[in-house]
């Protein structure tokens, strides 16, 4: 009688192969291309891509050592260079005025950085002793910057401090807060890379700059265009941000590109706007001050009056 069972199969060394699960090598590969699908983090990506370019050039405007640890294997995509040019002129800008106000601050000082989520500059930047350094930008954009920096070394000048507040939650003021910022010691504002998509988030994250920010400290940054359909800019971005208790300065990429001996490949750019603001009003934490001393002055007072009746 012949057996009914099957005889053993076989398979060659070369088949079992084809089976076996990705390497972490090859899962990194395939998470990090399919980031590039993330707008947020494309667009990340794309500045940091900007900066390596800069880097990379015979006399680069800036330095960043770090940007080529973000850029994944797979980017192939085509850079537009009149884009990089005004990029990388105001990355220059933006990094000269905070190391130079930062300088002018005695004691401890604040630094609050609204980014992408893989700015260098807490990294690359040098802060002066006792600076307080907080990141605001896109979670997720963030986490994977931060793997990344910390794969290759990165650390935070000493002497200094580092926070990350997530750019989702809407009461960024209360988060700052909660990290140690006060608005009764000076602070220096940039922005440069946030993802905004409407006129009122600006309105917002411009609100709560307002209520933090002493008198005369300093907001500077980049703005995206297409938030607003406004034609005159210049009357726009005054009213937007004179409504916050801020004066406003347009600062023009022609004019940063001659003090640099720049030859600018397309003077005009019609997406992003650069600019300095100053704060003309007092933070809530200076008139929380100003009224509880008020207050104590009015008691003294009364009690003194008290005394003689």
């Amino acid at each position: 009688m012949q057996s009914l069972c099957l005889p053993p199969l076989h398979f060659p060394a070369t088949a079992l192969r084809c089976y076996r699960s990705p390497t972490p090598n090859v899962r990194s590969v395939r998470a990090e291309c399919r980031q590039e699908n993330d707008p947020l983090i494309q667009s990340a990506l794309d500045s940091a891509s900007f900066r390596l370019r800069e880097t990379n050039r015979t006399e680069p405007l800036f330095i960043d050592p770090y940007a080529a640890c973000f850029l994944p294997p797979c980017t192939k995509k085509e850079l537009d260079i009149h884009e990089q040019q005004h990029y990388c002129l105001a990355t220059k800008f933006i990094d000269d005025k905070l190391l130079d106000i930062a300088k002018r601050i005695d004691g401890l000082k604040q630094v609050v950085l609204f980014t992408d989520g893989m700015d260098t500059r807490p990294y690359r930047l040098k802060w002066p002793t006792s600076t307080m350094i907080f990141d605001v930008s896109p979670e997720k954009v963030f986490q994977i910057a931060s793997d990344k920096l910390q794969g290759v070394g990165a650390r935070i000048p000493k002497s200094c401090l580092f926070f990350h507040i997530p750019v989702e939650p809407e009461n960024i003021e209360q988060r700052l807060r909660s990290k140690g910022f006060s608005g009764n010691r000076p602070s220096i504002w940039a922005m440069q890379g946030l993802p905004l998509e409407s006129q009122s988030g600006l309105e917002a994250i411009l609100s709560a700059i307002s209520s933090l920010a002493m008198n005369e400290c300093y907001l500077i940054g980049e703005l995206p265009t297409n938030i607003t359909l406004q034609s005159d800019l210049t009357k726009w971005m005054e009213k937007q941000f004179m409504s916050n208790g801020f004066r406003v300065k347009i600062v023009s990429y022609e004019e940063i590109a001659a003090s640099l001996g720049v030859v600018l490949h397309s003077p005009t750019n019609h997406d992003t706007v650069l600019f300095i603001a100053q704060q003309l009003k007092f933070s809530d934490d200076q008139m929380e001050t100003w009224r509880q001393e008020f207050q104590r002055v009015e008691e003294d007072g009364d009690e003194q009056g008290f005394e003689e009746l």
